[in-house]
Formats: structure tokens, C-alpha cells, sequence
């Protein structure tokens, strides 16, 4: 496994993170543990030392199964990243009362690095308002935490005045070759850099949909170089950055896992040709001229007050949408109206669209999507 190192951490960081937000699931939509244990110790055992979670991962779950998981010595083998929910915190009593609680979620006395979580600018200044600055001085100087850190989603100009606030160890951003710019994008992974800053990158893969490319961009990707898989290639892109320290992959699946640590074994900084990134250009315009919506599956919009569940609706639409397939997509959105998750449920209350991380007009999308599917 390569690591990269980030400034004022003792130890490297491995450039393959294991992102808990995606584990594998058992019949009735709980985390399956057995599967999931394994998975994650494999992922251990083979390099993949960087876990990141957060209290709102698998409905509160994640948590407390990575406290179990990392059991019998894994804990002591990993650095392990988990995040405040600031949108919760009423006061600075909550703040400590949510760290406590993480503490005990994860059988852990330090939490290795505590993330504020999903940043964007209203947010930060309610966050700086119940005084989240000094809660973090008093627990890096009591040791609960050894290192402090943000994930963001909003503009650039909201990322630089977060950045220059505070003495951050990490930013933690959505970057990948399609949404270059998007959530501050290369702007902000340079801005960061610059100031001394690790880069932790989420969505690498878009929740999935680079694995799956849409028609024509697996076969144009395979005729600039037919080894690489469409998850190595979006990859790959990442760890040609000096600026990128970790990326994350949520994996659920064995195949997944050892596909994306062959990976990162192969990668090198500046590895990618000069036919290889322009390939890169082409392959978004392909994209930018399909149409779907810019969802990544994050789930951070649910629950839905009227029982809509959001990220499948979407997920049916882009699958149609993209890949030019709508029967079956059709058949899927059906069958979740029969059991009152489609569209037609929405109420227009809009408490999607102040969750939503990605900024999506979800109300709008809803309606559409629905009037597609008819």
C-alpha cells in the first residue's frame, strides 16, 4: 500500500481510506455484520488503515459497528475519523456530549481525527456561533481528539474562510474528474495544500456511477488504455495529484476492495500519461451532455417526513436517464410506489433540499423524475 504524509501526523496515511457509509447490508437493510467485519479486517490486514465514519453513517450504526469490528487489536492498527453532527448541537454542552458518545459508539479513549461534518457557510457561522473553535482547543489539550479536521460542501470563498479560521489538520472534500470544480473542486484541494493541509477526498467514485460509466465512455477509456477498469481510471486521476493524501472509497464488497488496493498499490504520483488526461476532458463531455441528476446516493436527505425515499428515486431516474434503459428502471420505480417510497408522495415541504450537500433543487427533480416514470 503507498501512504502519503500529512503535516503535523506522526504516522503516513495510507492513500486508499475505507469509508463506512456504504457497508454491506442484510436482508432487512441493517449493516450485516459478519460480512462487514470481515470486509473491514481485510481491509486492515492489507494496508487500508484510514477508516472514516460519522454519527449519522447507517441510520447511527456505522459506529457502533466499527466499535465492535475493530475489536481484537484492529482498533490499535488503525487511524480512525468520525464527525461532529453540528447541525444537531444546540449548545456547547451537546458538543461534548456527542464526542462522548462517539467515544463509546467506538470503543476508543481518542478519537485519531474528528471532523466537523458537511460544512457550508451557514452552517460554519452557526457552528462558530456555539463556539465549535474553542470546544475543539479543549478537546485536542484534553486528548479526546488528536487531530482536527472538516468535511465541506459549499463554494470555494465559504472553503478559504473556513480554512484560514482555525488550525485544521485536514479538509475533507467531494473531488473527482467529473465534478472538477464542484464544492470548491481544485480551487479548494490547492487552497488547502498550500496552507499546509492534508486532502482527504469523498465521492472518488460519485456514489458509484464512475465504476458504471454511461454509453461510450467505457469504450473510449478502453481504447486510450485497455487495462484499466473505469474505478482505476477515476482513481488513478486522484493519486496523479501530490495534493490529494487520502481518498476514500465506501466498499461493499470483497471484489470491490482488493480491485481498489491493487489499485493504489500500482498508482504514483504524476504516473498518468499525457493522452491519459486529456481522455479526462472527453470523458466529461460526454457526461455533462446526458442529463441526469447530480445526486451522489449520500442519503443525507432522508428521512423523509412523507416516507419518500429520495436517493432510489434518483438512482431508478440516472440509471434511466444514462444509460438509456427505462424498462427496468420503469418496473424499480413501480415497485417503490407500491410501497409508498416514489415521488408522487412528496409534499413540496422541502427539508430535503436544507440537508441536501450537493445543493440539488430536490423538489423540482422529484417532480420530474415522476412525470418520467409516468
Amino acid at each position: 500500500m503507498q501512504h502519503r504524509r500529512m503535516q503535523g501526523v506522526d504516522r503516513p496515511l495510507p492513500i486508499l481510506g475505507f469509508g463506512a457509509m456504504r457497508l454491506p447490508l442484510g436482508p432487512v437493510g441493517r449493516i450485516d455484520r459478519t460480512a462487514a467485519t470481515a470486509l473491514v479486517r481485510y481491509a486492515v490486514d492489507h494496508g487500508v488503515t484510514y477508516i472514516d465514519t460519522a454519527w449519522v453513517y447507517h441510520d447511527g450504526e456505522s459506529e457502533l459497528f466499527l466499535g465492535e469490528a475493530l475489536a481484537d487489536g484492529y482498533r490499535e492498527r488503525v487511524q480512525l475519523a468520525t464527525k461532529l453532527p453540528v447541525w444537531a448541537a444546540q449548545d456547547h454542552a451537546d458538543m461534548d456530549r456527542f464526542l462522548d458518545l462517539q467515544r463509546e459508539r467506538l470503543c476508543t479513549d481518542a478519537i485519531d481525527f474528528y471532523l466537523l461534518h458537511g460544512l457550508n457557510r451557514a452552517g460554519w457561522e452557526r457552528a462558530v456561533g456555539l463556539g465549535v473553535l474553542d470546544f475543539l482547543d479543549e478537546a485536542l489539550a484534553d486528548g479526546r481528539i488528536r487531530h482536527a479536521a472538516f468535511s465541506f460542501h459549499d463554494t470555494f470563498e465559504t472553503f478559504r474562510s473556513i480554512v484560514d479560521a482555525y488550525d485544521w489538520t485536514f479538509a475533507q472534500v467531494q473531488y473527482n474528474y467529473v465534478d472538477v470544480h464542484a464544492h470548491g473542486g481544485l480551487e479548494a484541494v490547492r487552497y488547502a495544500s498550500e496552507r499546509g493541509l492534508g486532502v482527504v477526498v469523498m465521492e472518488p467514485l460519485r456514489g458509484g456511477t464512475l465504476a458504471r460509466p454511461v454509453p461510450g465512455v467505457t469504450e473510449f477509456l478502453a481504447g486510450v488504455n485497455e487495462w484499466r477498469t473505469p474505478a482505476d481510471w477515476a482513481l488513478s486521476w486522484l493519486w496523479d495529484q501530490p495534493e490529494v493524501t487520502v481518498v476514500l472509497s465506501g466498499m461493499n464488497t470483497l471484489d470491490q476492495l482488493r480491485a481498489n488496493i491493487a489499485c493504489a498499490e500500482r498508482a504514483r504520483l504524476n504516473s498518468l500519461s499525457r493522452q491519459e488526461r486529456a481522455a479526462f476532458e472527453e470523458v466529461r463531455a460526454l457526461y455533462r451532455g446526458r442529463g441526469a441528476v447530480d445526486c451522489t446516493g449520500c442519503g443525507y436527505c432522508r428521512p423523509c417526513p412523507s416516507g419518500v425515499d429520495i436517493p432510489r428515486c434518483i438512482q431508478l431516474y440516472n440509471d434511466a436517464v444514462l444509460f438509456g434503459d427505462p424498462v427496468a428502471s420503469r418496473s424499480g420505480y413501480r415497485i417503490l410506489c407500491r410501497h409508498g417510497g416514489g415521488a408522487s408522495s412528496c409534499t413540496g415541504c422541502g427539508a430535503c433540499e436544507v440537508r441536501c450537500p450537493q445543493g440539488l433543487d430536490l423538489r423540482t427533480h422529484l417532480q420530474t423524475l415522476n412525470e418520467f416514470f409516468g
